[in-house]
């Protein structure tokens, strides 16, 4: 996208014009005054690594796919193809199919309510046309196939179709045993014998010459059928926050608050239990994993993070029982500035390798940060999503809106970051050096409603590393435009597409589309 990239930076040289986004698509839109269900809330959401599939999880314990429709197709005279080239394009999507993926259920062992929230959706290698997906609520994991099939139908029998039952079957008492005669052809003399059989039944007029069985035929028309292949289970005793595909495409990683257990796609019964912060005393207790990621390309490493603000990095090489890092990422807490809030807002609720494998996006109640794997002095970038809520911290833990995870999500060419906030607003940051770009916009049909770019703001030096920035800090007041803020309506969960900027965001049970 940027021309001649180097691939080991993938931030540009110079700094990048800030992007106009527009609105592209609304699925489930709202009428005014139109009361939410509680299990339309969408709680996940993920392109595939093609972009061409989206997949979303609501609080329902449904998955709901999304295939685009612009794709460039082979089809089509050399005109038209040049015209459609021409033409700005975006991706556009539509309905695919949907599915249950899970149901309530209760632990009688715990009395415990297991809800049907789908907490992650992870999508897998596709193989002969099907699609795979991966879908967890608090405690089981489900691998998915779904793929369209041919419907099949019965052949239609050579009497009246219009006069059987319902069903097509032929119910009613058998042929009668007392022998009566009978003519060719299925006739008879006597029309009582007719009663024996179903009245529903209608025969044409001399009987029928032959009778054909029903056959099961393939017809034209297609399908989509979504199949449960996997379940694994039974592995978790605490909430399921993460699950990861690793780039080997055999296994993947699932993690609650306290470890991370490796899998195999095509062993549900079996895992290996590879990082384990449980304390031999639980009121020793000190931090609690919130979000784990495999590497994109290395299949050895693992990267997760915890309520204390550190992310560490985990080789599976060194030891089969991963209790010790290969790098830890914290940055140092300035002096004089802890509070009662201070742990509370530094736990990192996601984090994002970004697509090069060098660098990791975290987001944490307040701010994003970019780190670089190779460097763990501190991050290279932090950028203030809501800085004007600092003074209503005490407000947003009565309301318990300071412990909201927020999802964050990188580009496909790793210079943009996203990520949600309050009001259903989402913020997009520019990383590449010298960028400025720090944009707010809502999630509706005109995005720029509350658009606002904040020049960037150095800050304070860490050492000798000089490469750190701070941007997209606010002035206190309501929020960025001084707009009154409404901490019931958040934006938790957004996805980039892997290749093209364009953004898909959840905003209560409505799913919001923009490009740029």
């Amino acid at each position: 996208m940027n021309g001649d990239r180097n691939d080991e930076v993938p931030n540009p040289v110079g700094p990048t014009q800030p992007l106009d986004w527009k609105f592209s698509q609304v699925f489930g839109e709202r009428t005014a005054g139109e009361e939410v269900q509680e299990v339309d809330i969408i709680s996940a959401i993920e392109f595939d690594k093609t972009g061409d599939h989206l997949a979303t999880g609501d609080r329902g314990g449904r998955v709901v796919l999304f295939e685009r429709t612009d794709s460039r197709d082979n089809n089509g005279n050399r005109r038209d193809l040049e015209r459609m080239d021409y033409q700005i394009r975006h991706p556009e999507f539509r309905y695919k199919t949907e599915f249950q993926s899970h149901e309530p259920e209760f632990d009688y062992l715990k009395s415990l309510e297991i809800e049907e929230k789908i907490n992650k959706i992870k999508w897998c290698q596709t193989a002969n046309g099907a699609l795979f997906l991966l879908s967890t609520n608090d405690k089981t994991i489900k691998y998915w196939k779904v793929q369209e099939k041919k419907v099949k139908k019965i052949s239609e029998m050579n009497i009246d179709p219009s006069k059987t039952m319902g069903n097509g079957s032929t119910a009613g008492p058998s042929i009668p045993t007392s022998p009566k005669p009978f003519l060719a052809n299925g006739g008879s003399p006597e029309k009582s014998s007719y009663s024996n059989l179903s009245n529903d039944l209608a025969f044409p007029p001399g009987g029928i010459p032959s009778l054909r069985l029903p056959v099961v035929v393939s017809s034209q028309e297609t399908s989509l059928v979504a199949r449960c292949r996997r379940i694994y289970a039974h592995a978790h005793d605490y909430h399921i926050n993460s699950i990861s595909n690793n780039s080997d495409g055999e296994t993947f990683i699932s993690a609650d608050d306290l470890r991370i257990n490796l899998w195999n796609l095509e062993i549900s019964n079996q895992s290996f239990n590879i990082v384990d912060v449980k304390p031999a005393n639980m009121e020793d207790l000190t931090e609690v994993i919130t979000s784990a990621e495999f590497h994109p390309t290395h299949c050895n490493t693992l990267a997760y993070s915890s309520s204390k603000g550190s992310i560490r990095l985990i080789d599976l090489r060194q030891s089969a029982l991963c209790d010790t890092h290969s790098k830890l990422f914290e940055e140092q807490e300035a002096p004089g500035s802890r509070s009662f809030f201070t742990e509370i807002i530094a736990s990192i609720s996601d984090i994002k390798f970004g697509k090069d494998g060098r660098h990791i996006l975290s987001r944490d109640y307040m701010t994003l940060k970019l780190w670089d794997i190779n460097m763990d002095s501190g991050p290279v970038a932090t950028f203030q999503v809501h800085e004007y809520l600092r003074p209503k911290l005490c407000d947003l833990y009565e309301n318990d809106s300071i412990f909201d995870k927020f999802e964050c999500c990188l580009s496909g060419d790793g210079s943009r970051v996203a990520t949600g906030s309050y009001s259903n607003l989402f913020r997009v940051f520019g990383c590449g050096n010298g960028s400025s770009e720090a944009t707010t916009l809502e999630a509706s049909k005109n995005p720029m409603r509350r658009h606002v770019q904040t020049p960037a703001r150095p800050s304070r030096s860490l050492g000798s590393l000089t490469r750190v920035v701070r941007r997209g800090g606010d002035s206190p007041g309501s929020d960025a435009n001084g707009n009154s803020f409404d901490f019931s309506t958040k934006l938790l969960h957004l996805a980039w597409h892997p290749t093209e900027n364009s953004l898909a965001c959840a905003a209560a049970n409505s799913l919001y589309m923009y490009y740029a």
